[in-house]
């Protein structure tokens, strides 16, 4: 079942490791990748090979859209790469984190683009119409999906609809906002229109059309965001009444259910798809292949946990976490009530002592199962990533209610409550909008939602600044500005072709 992404055959991970050093020097794409598919299996390795490139999806969601949000207080003793994520600063463009979702993301669509070429120019192989046709509409998701991660960060970019040539990559310049999304709904509704409602036996885990709607759901609730005069991801365009019909199909028709316990909801024997009914679409790991651990495996759970806190509990096997704590703010940690039983699952506030250092500020642990630490190597953990999950969906909706769209402020607060009452909490009625993304911040706190939350509330520099004046005591974090809502192109790729990207505004 977890095999799609991370255990294709020998030949599906030499299609992709015969990209990746052509993809390593350009930003978008390298010449025509010259494999001839010549049996069904081949599209289909090829097609798992797309889903290669969610491997580092979880990470690049802890560390630039966690860290750089109110969620994470995060001054180092010394200089790390995330720290000018975290404070703000404008000379970030050749941030190792920014430089790898730029071209980790454009190395799927580059996947994603060849696949579909095949398809089209010598499908007939395939010998199944169903199969042809199911093959482009996982690649189509997956591009659209690698698109949105993209656009969300960058704002504007360069549109490749095609695996194109070294001389053609350099003449791409980047599209308006709109003409991405336009592009990117293109393939979702393509995707929501072809894909399998669900799968059996090892198909499980594919993209579905559920996962489609839900994507494409976000699309529209994105571009329907404040605009914060820059050209991000927010148009302004008030589409939460096309976002809400999509919410509403998966809720009615897609057979996934609110689990009422919200630490099984992360458990590591609730992995599978089948089982787990709040996971709509995963990032699948497989754990324990001999030699190859560090492929398969998955590294987010210790991403925003230090590495001294594993080597306090023994565990010197191997070297999980980061170099240093990236603290949880305390303007997060106390956001919670006492009796909420998402703050002792999602934040470690108990101090612990390594080598006759204690250390007592908070960090993330959602994903943490310390039975489960592995012996081999810190990047084959065996937990799978929920990239949506259904109490998302419901809470999306919600906000397209409170945004205009059709339902009663009775609907929202059912669904806030429903959240609330998993966590031990009391009802509330007349629930309003800031109301419901601070129930977002807390319930989605270590899923790295929150910057793309707080990109969607049009409040995003307000919030910021009052949480700087509050949370900075050691004056490290630079003030807010509309600029800052997005991140700067790589300067690796401005490096490329000059002349061909402009830099975004402020860096």
């Amino acid at each position: 079942m977890k095999k799609i992404l991370f255990l294709s055959t020998i030949a599906s991970f030499l299609l992709t490791a015969s990209c990746k050093k052509q993809l390593d020097q350009l930003p978008i794409s390298s010449s025509t990748t010259a494999t001839f598919y010549k049996s069904p299996l081949d599209f289909v390795q090829g097609t798992n090979a797309i889903y290669s490139s969610l491997h580092n999806y979880p990470n690049r969601l802890l560390n630039l859209s966690e860290i750089r949000s109110d969620n994470i207080y995060g001054v180092s003793v010394t200089v790390r790469d995330w720290d000018p994520i975290n404070n703000l600063s404008p000379g970030i463009a050749a941030n190792t984190y920014i430089d790898e979702a730029w071209t980790t993301d454009f190395n799927g669509v580059f996947k994603a683009n060849t696949v579909l070429n095949q398809i089209a120019s010598n499908g007939s192989v395939i010998n199944s119409e169903t199969l042809a046709t199911r093959l482009q509409a996982e690649a189509r998701f997956l591009r659209a999906f690698y698109y949105f991660d993209l656009i969300r960060y960058f704002g504007k970019l360069p549109i490749i609809d095609h695996a194109v040539t070294v001389n053609e990559a350099i003449t791409i310049g980047r599209s308006p906002v709109d003409d991405v999304y336009k592009f990117i709904i293109a393939d979702l509704q393509y995707a929501m229109a072809n894909l399998p409602a669900t799968y059996t036996g090892t198909d499980v885990g594919r993209a579905t059309k559920w996962a489609a709607e839900g994507v494409l759901a976000q699309v529209y609730m994105a571009r329907s965001g404040a605009t914060y005069g820059i050209e991000g991801p927010g148009l302004g365009v008030n589409e939460w009444n096309l976002a809400l019909p999509l919410l509403n199909d998966i809720i009615t028709n897609g057979g996934f259910a609110f689990n009422t316990n919200f630490a099984n909801v992360f458990s590591y024997t609730n992995q599978s798809p089948t089982v787990n009914k709040e996971a709509i679409f995963d990032v699948m790991y497989t754990s324990g292949i001999s030699g190859s651990n560090d492929l398969y495996g998955a590294s987010f759970p210790w991403v925003l946990a230090p590495n001294t806190y594993f080597s306090s509990l023994g565990s010197n096997t191997v070297a999980n976490g980061s170099l240093e704590i990236i603290p949880v703010s305390n303007d997060l940690v106390n956001s919670y009530a006492a009796n909420d039983v998402r703050k002792a699952f999602t934040i470690n506030t108990a101090g612990y002592t390594f080598s006759g250092n204690t250390e007592t500020r908070p960090f993330f642990k959602k994903y943490l199962d310390i039975t489960r630490i592995p012996t081999t190597s810190r990047f084959d953990w065996a937990i799978n990533f929920i990239a949506l999950r259904y109490t998302d969906i419901l809470m999306l909706k919600a906000e397209c209610i409170l945004r205009g769209a059709p339902g009663s402020q009775a609907d929202v607060d059912a669904i806030v409550n429903q959240v609330r009452t998993r966590a031990g909490l009391a009802a509330v009625t007349g629930v309003t909008l800031p109301q419901l993304f601070e129930e977002r911040r807390r319930e989605f706190a270590d899923e790295g939602s929150r910057w793309f939350d707080l990109q969607r509330s049009g409040n995003l520099v307000t919030i910021m600044n009052a949480w700087i004046a509050k949370e900075d005591t050691q004056k490290r974090i630079n003030t807010a500005t509309a600029n800052y809502v997005i991140y700067p192109i790589p300067q690796r790729e401005l490096n490329t072709t000059p002349g061909l990207y402009t830099q975004n505004p402020g860096y």
